[in-house]
């Protein structure tokens, strides 16, 4: 009985919050974990016990890294300042060409022009525009829009200008275990974004206790590349009917990572741009730096993403298109700050949206970047190893109905591996897709096609149709 009640005792100790885990010496959680390793061994078939079980290859979950040195990590602040990347360049015939987009070999007269670079100069100074030379993939006088914008629907987009000064981009996103996708994101959009808001809970969508997997990976120097660019949220507790209702704590988790993030930022101005994204949908860097750099665009924003399940090898079939991103006034003013209301279609019906459309002084119109045929990003559903995609399947939330983390079978990891192979999904049925190929323009983002061995698994089928 007194072994019993220790063990009870100890899986209650192991399910306290943040601040109480960390309030715990480090001879006690060695203490505990010896005790843990002796007595819970629990079979594999044991899945409630044992869900995290696919990740402890990683690191140790139950060794607690404490807060590095100038306060609490998801209490901390972050300052935003001006980029001050040339982006453009001031020619002397009076031309402002976006270096990137440019091609600076194209003429002997352009490379000349190019030499000089005037900061007296502004962005649109004179009425006279001197076409620069634009490399393929961008478009305009300046060169500086990207083909998922010239052939988008903005309404505006033969009237954008260059800014003299780049917006700052927020990018929020929730997070759970999609790290393989999280380091896709990071390095592509590395040079754009100015802060990345990353929510971590330590309840999974369900409503079940989990390991803060990415406060770890943050404070043991994964992610060290980055850092300085992440504001960490922590969720520390769980909405009331939450488990009864998924949808509750499916919209909760972008509300808290809106409004506690956007709350922690010091210098924000009204036209900066924010962006929030399902961990699992990664925005292209051409589209979102175009946000940074032109005026003129209306709100609120969609992206085209290419859609895919499993891997980037099962391409489906049109593109996800979810309402992403406004300006920081917007989210403020019409949403409220809360993210969930931006990723809804009925901006036009809220309180605030009148008095907003009435002060920028134009007729705000939706528009998406890219279009059903030019990818502006990558969603990649489901994409996980096999136990990746069973701890999803036990984490999910408890109101997209049929939850098939319910059933037994469908967490089987041969199962599993039969979807992945087939491209099959849970309901049985088994959708046509059309051929891919890794060396497509847009197949994946371009970190995992340089890491190519490396993540593999994403980028092609590892449990191919046997030949006969």
């Amino acid at each position: 009985m007194c072994l019993v009640s220790f063990l009870h005792y100890y899986k209650a100790l192991h399910n306290f919050s943040l601040l109480q885990e960390l309030s715990s010496s480090s001879t006690h959680l060695k203490t505990l974990k010896l005790f843990r390793g002796i007595f819970w061994s629990f079979p594999a078939t044991d899945f409630y016990r044992h869900r995290h079980s696919h990740l402890k290859t990683q690191y140790d979950s139950h060794v607690i890294l404490p807060d590095p040195p100038g306060g609490k990590l998801h209490e901390r602040t972050f300052v935003l300042h001006d980029d001050s990347t040339p982006f453009f360049i001031h020619t002397k015939s009076g031309a402002v060409c976006f270096r990137e987009g440019t091609d600076m070999a194209a003429s002997a007269s352009h490379r000349r022009l190019l030499q000089h670079n005037s900061k007296d100069d502004t962005i649109n100074a004179g009425k006279k525009v001197v076409q620069c030379p634009c490399r393929q993939g961008w478009h305009g006088p300046h060169c500086g829009i990207p083909t998922t914008v010239y052939h988008s629907n903005l309404p505006s987009k033969s009237k954008v200008k260059p800014r003299k000064v780049p917006r700052r981009v927020i990018n929020a996103i929730n997070i759970n275990h999609e790290f393989d996708l999280l380091h896709a994101r990071f390095h592509e959009l590395a040079d754009v974004v100015d802060v990345f808001l990353v929510c971590e809970s330590n309840f999974t969508a369900y409503g079940d206790t989990r390991p803060l997997y990415f406060r770890h990976l943050l404070l043991n120097g994964t992610f060290d590349y980055i850092k300085h660019k992440i504001l960490y949220v922590f969720l520390d507790h769980f909405p009331e009917g939450g488990r009864e209702d998924g949808w509750i704590m499916d919209d909760y988790l972008r509300t808290y990572l809106t409004k506690n993030g956007m709350s922690r930022i010091e210098g924000l101005k009204a036209d900066d741009v924010f962006i929030i994204d399902d961990a699992d949908e990664i925005p292209a860097r051409d589209g979102i730096l175009f946000l940074k750099l032109y005026d003129g665009w209306t709100e609120p924003v969609g992206i085209h993403m290419r859609k895919s399940l499993y891997g980037f090898y099962w391409r489906q079939f049109g593109t996800l298109n979810v309402l992403s991103a406004c300006t920081a006034a917007m989210l403020i003013k019409v949403y409220k700050s809360d993210g969930i209301l931006l990723r809804r279609r009925s901006y036009y019906s809220m309180s605030g949206f009148r008095e907003y459309e009435n002060s920028t002084g134009r007729i705000l119109v939706p528009w998406a970047i890219g279009s059903p045929v030019h990818y502006a990003g990558w969603h990649c559903s489901w994409c996980f190893k096999p136990k990746g995609i069973y701890y999803k399947l036990i984490s999910a939330q408890n109101g997209d109905f049929p939850r098939w983390g319910d059933y037994g079978e469908k967490r089987n990891i041969s199962y599993i591996k039969e979807l992945i192979r087939t491209g099959g999904w849970f309901d049985g049925s088994v959708p046509n897709y059309p051929p891919t190929d890794p060396k497509e323009h847009m197949y994946a983002p371009k970190y995992l096609l340089d890491n190519y061995n490396k993540y593999r698994y994403l980028l092609e089928n590892l449990f191919p149709k046997e030949k006969r």
